[in-house]
C-alpha cells in the first residue's frame, strides 16, 4: 500500500473531487451523469446509506478473512471491476490500467462490447480475472463470433446486460455535447485545454475509438462506429436470445441489470447461473428503484440456486460489507474505479481496491465479523 498516497486519498469521494477538476467537463459528465433528474443516482446512495448494521463486541482479536470463491474461481476480495463503456473518453488506456490491476489484485475485470479495447488486447492483462460484458447484438454471426474472442482472450464469466432497452436521455451528457465521434467546437477545444493531463495523454494515445466492434463495422471511422452500434447492438433481448446465449457459452453466465423477482426466477429456469441486482447506475431510468431496496427480494427468490451479484451506487467497503449482509454473493463497482483512474492515471486502479480492502476489513472488525458470511448476522 502507498501510505502517501492514502494519506492524501483515504476514500474515494477524494479521487471524485479530484477527477472532477482534473478532466474536461463533456467527459466528466458522462462518467458521473444518470438520466432524467438524476434521483435514480441519488435514490442508490440514500438507500445505500441507510442499510445499518449492529455491531456484535467482546470478540477478542480478529481478522477479518474478505477472500472468496465464485463460480469455482478465488478471489482475494468480494469485489471487482464493473464494464464501462466508451472508457477512453474519459481517461486514455483505462481499460488496461484496471485490468493490470484487477489482474495484480486476483479480483474480477469486468470488459464491456462498448470498450475502447479489444478483448485481444485486455483478455491477457486479467491474468484470469477477466470477465466479458455482452451487449447483445443483433445478428447471431456477431454474437457468436464475440464470444468465440472473448473466451479465446481469456475471458472466463460473461454477463448479458439487459437493462439497456434502448439508449436513455442523459440530458446531462447531451447539454455537455457529449458525441460519439466528438465534436470538435471551441467550446470543447478549451475545455480540453484547461485540462492538460487529459489532453496530453490523449494526444498520445488518440481519440476513442470502439476497437472491439471495428470489424463488424468494417471500419475505424467513430460516426460509422456508433450508427452500428445504434442499429446493431440491443433492442431484441428476450428469453430465445439468453437460450441461445446458454447454448454458445459454456461457462458461467450473469444476466445484469434484474430488479425484478420473477425476472430472476425466469432466468435461473432458463439456465443463468447468476444474477446481477443493478439499475445500471441510475443511468438508464430515473424511476427505477435503488438496487438495493431490490436485491433482498431477489436474494430469497433464487439466492438458493444462483450466484447474488450486486451493484449500484457503491463507493466504499461498507458498501460491499452492507450488499453482503443483504443476501450479494460478489459487488461490482463502476464509477469508483473510474473516479480512481481520471484523478490518479495509472496509479487509480490500485489505489481504488486498497480504498476499498481497506474500508472492509475495517468496518468488519467494527461490528466483529472475522468473515464474510458473518456479515448476513448483522442486520438489526
Amino acid at each position: 500500500m502507498d501510505e502517501a498516497l492514502m494519506s492524501r486519498f483515504p476514500a474515494v469521494s477524494f479521487l471524485e473531487a479530484r477527477a472532477r477538476r482534473r478532466i474536461p467537463h463533456f467527459a466528466w459528465e458522462y462518467l458521473h451523469s444518470g438520466t432524467g433528474s438524476d434521483a435514480c443516482v441519488a435514490r442508490n446512495r440514500d438507500a445505500l446509506n441507510d442499510v445499518a448494521l449492529m455491531p456484535q463486541f467482546m470478540k477478542g482479536e480478529l481478522s477479518p478473512d474478505i477472500r472468496t470463491e465464485l463460480f469455482g474461481v478465488p478471489y482475494a476480495a468480494p469485489f471487482g471491476v464493473a464494464p464501462v463503456g466508451l472508457t477512453g473518453l474519459m481517461w486514455p488506456r483505462a481499460e488496461q490500467i484496471l485490468a493490470e490491476a484487477a489482474g495484480r489484485h486476483q479480483i474480477p475485470y469486468g470488459l464491456s462490447t462498448v470498450a475502447t479495447e479489444a478483448p485481444e488486447t485486455i483478455g491477457p492483462l486479467t491474468r484470469g480475472m477477466g470477465w466479458f460484458q455482452l451487449y447483445p447484438p443483433r445478428s447471431a454471426e456477431i454474437r457468436q463470433d464475440l464470444l468465440a474472442r472473448a473466451k479465446a482472450a481469456g475471458f472466463t464469466t460473461l454477463l448479458i446486460t439487459v437493462d439497456v432497452p434502448t439508449g436513455s436521455r442523459r440530458e446531462r451528457q447531451v447539454r455537455a455535447g457529449v458525441s460519439v465521434p466528438p465534436k470538435i467546437t471551441p467550446l470543447s477545444i478549451f475545455r480540453a485545454a484547461i485540462r492538460p493531463a487529459w489532453s496530453v495523454a490523449t494526444l498520445q494515445t488518440g481519440l476513442p475509438r470502439f476497437r472491439g466492434l471495428e470489424r463488424y463495422a468494417d471500419s475505424t471511422d467513430m460516426a460509422k462506429m456508433a450508427e452500428f452500434v445504434g442499429s446493431k447492438l440491443g433492442g431484441t433481448l428476450d428469453w430465445n436470445y439468453v437460450q441461445a446465449v446458454r447454448d454458445e457459452w459454456d461457462g458461467p453466465i450473469v444476466l445484469k441489470g434484474v430488479l425484478d423477482a420473477n425476472e430472476a426466477r425466469y432466468a435461473v429456469d432458463a439456465g443463468v447461473d447468476g444474477i446481477g441486482v443493478s439499475n445500471h447506475g441510475g443511468r438508464q431510468f430515473d424511476g427505477a428503484p435503488a438496487a438495493i431496496t431490490a436485491l433482498p427480494a431477489i436474494v430469497k427468490a433464487v439466492g438458493d440456486r444462483a450466484t447474488i451479484i450486486f451493484d449500484s451506487g457503491v463507493r466504499t467497503g461498507l458498501d460491499v460489507a452492507r450488499a453482503i449482509a443483504l443476501g450479494a454473493d460478489f459487488v461490482l463497482c463502476g464509477r469508483a474505479f473510474m473516479f480512481g483512474v481520471t484523478a490518479l492515471g495509472p496509479r487509480g486502479g490500485e489505489h481504488v481496491i486498497e480504498i476499498l480492502k481497506a474500508d472492509l476489513i475495517n468496518n468488519m472488525a467494527q461490528i466483529g465479523c472475522a468473515t464474510l458470511d458473518e456479515l448476513k448476522e448483522r442486520l438489526p
